[in-house]
């Protein structure tokens, strides 16, 4: 109560540590600890919601593996779904506490990648349009990676920078602090275009193998018979669609260099829609 209390604005840091040392203390304390905080955060007050957000974060910092086993769970990623989801608390949350909150789990996928649970509730989150773009973290705010950090973590990737990381984490200086933000941030960055590419290449094969599964069954009915008008203007479309994930392929193929399994995909991709197109013009110039 004392760390949330809502009559102050400015966090009360020395409660907020006395509850992450409870936590620690407790072989209860991560399923405790978030079930009243999960009351806290959907509090009416915006800023008792606020503080119970920081001390949140503070918790996942300082709290270790069994909390962040956890907030993993949808038991409470379901808590702070609430708190945006029109259909409970997002009519009246203030738009301040849903930004944090968006923040907060988005800011959880890139910490926690291997935490299927979280990527599929802030997907969900977006699918559903509650969510419209990922959150820009502000300037000012420093986002010190948890502790301990887990090995798939995107900080254990590059040794070289996690040392400069935690270098100038434990500076009392604004300007290495800055610095390390500025780190973070690029981190951030490349791991969200590396993840970017991921999806791109999934969308791309995904919608090679459904176009030309569609052409072949297309195909299959215009050997045995004429084809309606509308079934031969689909085919057409398909052709048209596949021509143009062509070059899209070789593009995949050229960035993906690095990563064998990925590689033997796209081409598998690329062989099935070659002999597809190739299909299409046999067929039609025999027609």
């Amino acid at each position: 109560d004392k760390a949330t209390d809502p009559s102050t604005a400015e966090e009360n840091w020395e409660c907020i540590q006395q509850f992450c040392d409870q936590v620690n203390a407790d072989i209860e304390g991560p399923s405790l600890a978030l079930r009243l905080l999960a009351h806290k955060i959907q509090s009416p007050q915006e800023m008792e919601a606020l503080h119970a957000l920081t001390v949140l974060e503070t918790c996942v910092n300082n709290c270790g593996e069994r909390f962040h086993h956890e907030i993993a769970k949808f038991r409470f990623l379901n808590e702070l779904i609430k708190v945006l989801s029109p259909k409970y608390y997002g009519t009246w949350s203030s738009e301040k506490v849903k930004s944090r909150v968006t923040e907060i789990i988005f800011s959880w996928t890139v910490w926690f990648p291997q935490e299927v649970k979280i990527r599929d509730a802030y997907q969900m989150l977006k699918k559903q349009g509650i969510v419209q773009e990922d959150p820009k973290v502000s300037e000012d705010k420093i986002l010190p990676p948890p502790s301990p950090r887990h090995q798939n973590s995107i900080f254990d990737a590059d040794e070289e920078k996690s040392k400069l990381l935690a270098r100038l984490l434990k500076s009392n200086h604004s300007e290495d602090l800055q610095a390390a933000n500025r780190l973070i941030k690029s981190m951030i960055k490349e791991e969200q275009e590396k993840s970017a590419k991921v999806s791109r290449r999934v969308n791309i094969i995904s919608e090679v193998s459904e176009n030309v599964k569609r052409m072949d069954e297309l195909l299959e009915n215009c050997k045995r018979q004429e084809l309606s008008k509308s079934d031969h203007e689909t085919l057409q479309t398909l052709f048209q669609r596949c021509e143009k994930l062509k070059p899209l392929l070789f593009r995949l193929a050229s960035e993906t260099v690095d990563d064998d399994e990925a590689l033997a995909e796209i081409l598998q991709a690329n062989d099935k829609l070659t002999q597809a197109l190739g299909q299409y013009r046999h067929i039609v110039a025999s027609q």
